[in-house]
């Protein structure tokens, strides 16, 4: 169990959060009861106070409020036993976009990915994926990155590693998308093809030699 230290930060975090206008704590604000029916920008135009923010991180813990959950902590120390080998599972791509609902939508309509959650309402956090691979959505208000990548040639935000990249690429071509690198042999063996999404956002489906390898025997 994390310490009463940690759980006071994650109240201020709350309450910075709703000062800087971030739509996610919408979601924090319904976990109480007396909140449940507040939109995101209703919440936004809500007053957080500490002790507020402090019954949030409570129940979202699993108490009652934030003095079941202070006994709690101070009577559960953190513990230090080690739980196993450390072992990393995967790593997801999160793009920056204007409207998360259209960039899915492009991901789903163009792309042939399917959505996994729209996080908020308004939606201000998705997931997509197709097969194996999965790409997160975050609202931004100014995407600077993809501003960045339109400035700086081949600078790619997102690499998608396909088996049999020229089949997705004429099915890419099926589904009239527009490409910013077609189809090229790189020097490094790979094949890949450039798409850059509605908000600028250049993703690389790539063929590695060694995925060449095993697909054509």
């Amino acid at each position: 169990m994390p310490t009463l230290d940690t759980y006071r930060k994650q109240a201020k975090q709350l309450v910075r959060w709703h000062r800087e206008r971030n739509y996610s704590i919408g979601e924090k604000f319904r976990l109480l009861e007396r909140y449940r029916h507040l939109t995101d920008v209703e919440a936004l135009n809500t007053p957080l106070p500490l002790t507020v923010a402090q019954e949030i991180v409570a129940v979202e813990a699993g108490f009652k409020d934030w003095a079941a959950l202070r006994i709690a902590a101070d009577s559960d120390p953190i513990s230090t036993r080690a739980e196993g080998e450390p072992s990393f599972l995967g790593v997801v791509p999160i793009l920056f976009v204007c409207d998360v609902t259209k960039a899915a939508a492009f991901y789903i309509d163009r792309l042939g990915f399917q959505i996994d959650f729209l996080h908020g309402n308004p939606p201000f956090y998705a997931s997509v994926s197709r097969d194996r691979s999965c790409l997160h959505l975050r609202f931004v208000h100014d995407p600077n990155f993809a501003a960045l990548a339109a400035r700086e040639e081949s600078l790619i935000l997102a690499t998608v590693e396909v088996q049999h990249v020229k089949a997705l690429f004429a099915e890419y071509e099926g589904r009239g998308v527009e490409f910013s690198q077609l189809l090229v042999r790189q020097a490094w063996g790979g094949i890949d093809f450039h798409v850059r999404d509605l908000d600028g956002n250049v993703i690389s489906f790539v063929a590695y030699r060694h995925s060449e390898s095993s697909t054509t025997g």
